[in-house]
């Protein structure tokens, strides 16, 4: 059994993500990808994201974290073997149906 590796965004990043490059500040989509998600998704581990203890989520913040996961060459299966949402507070599900979206649409781009 993979052994699981846990983020919790909120707090282990900031509460208030925002911004896809460094140029829009310090806490971009282009930061959290490079600084937490894609050297947490190497090898054979389950990445178990908590998306909830956050204000919100942009658009541009979310694209770039996750849809840069495929544009940096890993595959959406890949991310559905390797990556797990988590978040008990209502509404949120829909981040995380946002956040398998735009890995989908950047997958069927690059085909």
């Amino acid at each position: 059994m993979p052994q699981i590796k846990k983020i919790d965004i909120g707090k282990d990043f900031s509460q208030f993500p925002g911004g896809r490059v460094y140029a829009d500040g310090p806490y971009c989509g282009e930061a959290f990808r490079e600084k937490f998600l894609e050297p947490n998704l190497k090898g054979e581990f389950i990445l178990e994201i908590t998306i909830d203890n956050v204000v919100g989520f942009g658009s541009s913040f979310l694209e770039e974290c996750f849809g840069g996961l495929v544009r940096n060459g890993l595959s959406e299966s890949f991310l559905r073997d390797h990556m797990k949402l988590v978040y008990q507070k209502e509404g949120f599900s829909f981040y995380a149906d946002e956040i398998w979206q735009y890995i989908k649409d950047v997958s069927e781009n690059a085909e």
